[in-house]
């Protein structure tokens, strides 16, 4: 049986897409569809993306819940005469149900696509709509068991390839770069103290949605007591940056979420430009790309390092492996053909 190719399965189609902006990839995605020749209309899933409007759907969504509906209204009007072959929403953060039961009724033939690549326990609305989609997918291996649905790890652009391929001058020796919440913090402070301490240079970067989320958190979340706030950035970096800053550093940090177990963006990330990674998510293990050689585990509460692990060199993965880990696999994936399940052993 031949398979079917992204290009196949896009050309000439008309995509609505919705996602909030984050740090570009929405951009990023919505070129990969164009490439492959498809026409995308995209919506940013909030009314406004605004300091204000992160913020207040963030802590009191309750009470912006009118200028949502408002908001999905409009595009309602403005996409009735529009024939659309594929509706992808991205997260689901604020989407409401009456917009996609309405939209279904308007263009019965659109296909309904879903993903995720944040853990419902974190935003619990997704799981109020998933009934309106056809496929659903989610980066969190727990909550596709608990859900019933597709489980499909996330995925590195293009621009990591590059990197892969044209290794420069080093300039530090680890690099964080994450949104402040929880205890990343501490965490990477202690990474940072112990670079230093070894003589291992370090860049961080910590981002921050806005002063009312920092100043509201602060308040009521005891964890953000410790963030200095001189060290944050209210605006994020582009993929551009993120990009260089890869290109010049040796090892990546991450931090996961406590209340998340899906793999991040810089796991594959890492991958993709060849770089080896330090992470307190031990759920990496359980993936079939894991090798102790490129990552490397620490305790979020009892944090040992080893110089060692800074000085060994990278280990490739699979040239398959490299593929599905990439964009074009994770939208083959998505778009295409569900793959088999390559990445945890003995998962359903």
């Amino acid at each position: 049986m031949v398979k079917m190719t992204l290009t196949e399965k896009l050309k000439n189609k008309r995509i609505i897409f919705f996602s909030v902006q984050t740090f570009g990839l929405e951009k990023e995605i919505i070129g990969k569809l164009k490439q492959f020749g498809a026409t995308v209309d995209y919506y940013d899933e909030r009314p406004s993306n605004s300091t204000f409007t992160k913020g207040i759907i963030r802590l009191k969504r309750n009470i912006y819940q009118h200028r949502i509906d408002g908001y999905y209204r409009n595009i309602l009007k403005e996409t009735t005469a529009i024939n659309y072959d594929i509706l992808f929403v991205n997260r689901g953060e604020v989407i409401p149900a009456f917009f996609l039961e309405q939209f279904k009724q308007i263009h019965p033939e659109c296909e309904m696509i879903f993903y995720t690549w944040d853990s419902f326990t974190n935003h619990t609305h997704p799981t109020t709509i998933l009934s309106y989609f056809d496929k659903k997918f989610t980066f969190d291996s727990e909550d596709a068991l608990k859900y019933n649905i597709n489980f499909r790890p996330l995925f590195f652009l293009d621009g990591y390839r590059n990197i892969k391929n044209n290794s420069g001058i080093l300039k530090y020796d680890l690099l964080f770069l994450g949104t402040a919440h929880s205890d990343r913090y501490r965490i990477s402070s202690e990474v940072i103290k112990w670079c230093d301490d070894h003589g291992l240079k370090s860049f961080y970067y910590y981002f921050m949605h806005g002063k009312l989320v920092y100043f509201y958190k602060r308040k009521f979340d005891k964890t953000f007591k410790e963030f200095d706030y001189k060290k944050l950035s209210f605006t994020s970096l582009t993929t551009l940056e993120i990009l260089d800053l890869y290109k010049v550093s040796n090892v990546i940090l991450d931090i996961n979420h406590p209340g998340q177990k899906g793999l991040t963006m810089r796991t594959f990330e890492s991958v993709g430009a060849g770089k080896k990674m330090i992470t307190t998510n031990a759920e990496v293990k359980k993936y079939s790309f894991y090798n102790p050689q490129n990552i490397y585990i620490i305790d979020r509460a009892n944090m040992h390092l080893d110089r060692s692990f800074f000085e060994s060199d990278y280990e490739d993965v699979s040239a398959e492996m490299y593929e599905r880990m990439s964009i074009d696999g994770w939208l083959n994936c998505v778009f295409v053909e569900n793959e088999p399940n390559i990445w945890i052993s003995g998962m359903n």
